[in-house]
């Protein structure tokens, strides 16, 4: 039996989520199917206890207990059948035997043979000792224990060599598509008694409704590392799958951009308090139909709510919303909470929290990694850093808004890391579009260089999407470039501070620079494309 480590980190299959490989190994989706590519299968029981130690979800562990108990019943379906049938031959034999009529010479030979064995036995039971023999020690009682089936229950952690009969819908998926395909273990990993068959399982999951205000509770995973940094995930780290219990405290947010409008939309479905403001205020429009309330000022939503969230642009936003007149500071007083998700530089982020704090306030920074669609999704990274009683108080927040959230410890780690996060991605993406042109000026097929690429190590969802960005032509913003110039340019800074070199960043920067020239800052980041062919 084979499962995918991928679809335990999805988010939603569907009610019956089937899993199945298909011939272009391609990642896709159809109608609650999951199509996976197949160097991400694992058998079953070689990767079982590193995957639960991995994956403590809730929902996991249903789909594993749903594992166990097929292959449980599986093993007792063929162990009853194969008794029964072995009874029935050795009935059709005997009767045959005594119903058949026994000749004279039949008789003699018959009669010898007897004695022979007799003889044999008798000797035997003279020859062996007691204890000599395993089976001779045993009682008849305890060999027929032995013999029948064990009784029901969760198999043994070491039962490696169940047959699973193969079923009609694998039978029909082994004569398609993967009629060609054969699983190779890897090398560096033997795997014992790897299962003959392959299989699918189904797991129930809920589906999304268009709006779900249901509250089912969400246990959290707390996972300290070796650096001291905390992370804490839903149970089934998604937004989509079920809902997260929410808190009773009064959520404010303020800044509805590409992420903070996913973010507030995935707050209101799981269930939360939300008033909300933009600096523009037609953008809150659609969130206060959902439920949201309207917030006049950035000094009103504090005062009125419990925690404060923000998502801006840039330092200088980020500064103005809680220096600025009727700004979050003018709301705060002792026991106001306020959490900035704006990707910042370390410095910006401390002065701020200097501020709140000293009017009584607390504050966390928590910048998330991602971009619209995984904040659409609830699917963000959130790095958070300051007050640990606050990012604890957040949990729910983040469940619903993120699939996992780290605490760094002081005040800046967060912005650092998410800066040098960004940067690296910032990076990639222009070494992608410097490729792709290198590939059309020199007469080679950028759809072929896709294609080789997704088979390779660097094969990953953003490259994909980056790179069908550039070949279609469409660069509608997902991650606006002039936001990842940013990130570059305060990477870059970063690096300054401690004298560190960041000549690959660097270089970036000034592709991104020249993206900026050509009116590309409103578009996606991918669209650093066009600095290549101008």
């Amino acid at each position: 039996m084979l499962l995918c480590k991928v679809f335990w980190n999805r988010r939603s299959i569907g009610p019956m989520g089937l899993l199945c490989p298909v011939s272009d190994f391609r990642m896709r989706w159809s109608l609650g199917s999951a199509w996976i590519k197949v160097e991400q299968l694992k058998p079953y029981h070689a990767h079982k206890e590193e995957m639960i130690k991995i994956n403590k979800g809730k929902r996991f562990q249903q789909a594993v207990d749903a594992v166990e108990e097929f292959l449980r019943r599986a093993k007792g379906k063929d162990q009853t059948s194969s008794h029964s049938s072995a009874d029935d031959k050795n009935r059709r034999n005997s009767s045959e035997e005594r119903s058949r009529p026994i000749s004279g010479d039949e008789k003699r030979k018959l009669s010898l043979s007897e004695g022979k064995v007799k003889k044999n036995m008798g000797e035997g039971k003279k020859r062996v000792p007691s204890g000599s023999s395993e089976r001779g020690s045993k009682s008849p009682l305890k060999r027929a224990q032995e013999q029948s089936p064990r009784k029901r229950g969760r198999p043994p952690k070491d039962e490696k060599d169940l047959s699973i009969p193969e079923s009609s819908t694998v039978k029909g998926m082994m004569a398609g598509p993967m009629a060609t395909f054969k699983w190779q273990p890897n090398v560096s990993e033997p795997v014992k008694d790897a299962d003959p068959h392959f299989h699918h399982f189904l797991l129930s999951q809920t589906e999304k409704p268009a709006v779900c205000y249901q509250a089912i509770t969400k246990k959290l995973k707390i996972c300290e590392e070796e650096t001291g940094s905390t992370s804490i995930q839903a149970a089934d780290s998604t937004a989509v799958n079920g809902s997260v219990t929410p808190t009773d405290k009064k959520i404010g947010f303020l800044g509805l951009g590409l992420m903070g409008s996913g973010i507030v939309s995935n707050l209101l479905k799981m269930g939360h308090t939300v008033t909300v403001w933009n600096r523009t205020a037609e953008k809150c429009d659609l969130f206060i139909q959902e439920g949201a309330r309207l917030g006049r000022t950035p000094a009103e939503v504090v005062s009125t709510c419990d925690i404060t969230f923000a998502c801006v642009s840039d330092p200088k936003a980020a500064k103005d919303l809680v220096l600025g007149p009727s700004g979050v500071l003018q709301g705060i007083r002792p026991g106001k909470c306020y959490v900035d998700m704006s990707t910042v530089d370390a410095d910006t982020v401390t002065e701020l929290a200097q501020v709140i704090v000293s009017r009584g306030g607390r504050f966390l920074e928590a910048p998330v990694s991602g971009n619209q669609q995984l904040s659409n999704d609830g699917m963000l990274v959130i790095l958070a850093a300051g007050d640990r009683g606050l990012y604890e108080d957040c949990s729910s927040c983040f469940q619903a808004m993120g699939k996992t959230s780290f605490f760094l410890g002081e005040v800046g780690n967060a912005a650092k890391m998410m800066l040098i996060v960004n940067m690296v991605q910032g990076s990639f993406m222009a070494t992608i579009a410097e490729g792709l042109t290198l590939a059309q000026v020199t007469g080679q097929s950028q759809q072929t260089l896709l294609d080789i690429l997704n088979q390779g190590q660097l094969a990953s969802i953003f490259l994909d999407q980056k790179c069908q960005n550039i070949l279609q032509g469409n660069f509608k913003p997902d991650f606006y470039l002039k936001y990842i110039q940013k990130d570059l340019r305060l990477a870059i800074a970063l690096g300054d501070a401690v004298n560190h070199p960041t000549p690959m960043a660097a270089a970036a920067n000034e592709v991104y620079k020249r993206a900026k020239a050509l009116d590309q800052s409103d578009n996606d980041m991918s669209a650093v494309y066009r600095a290549y062919i101008h």
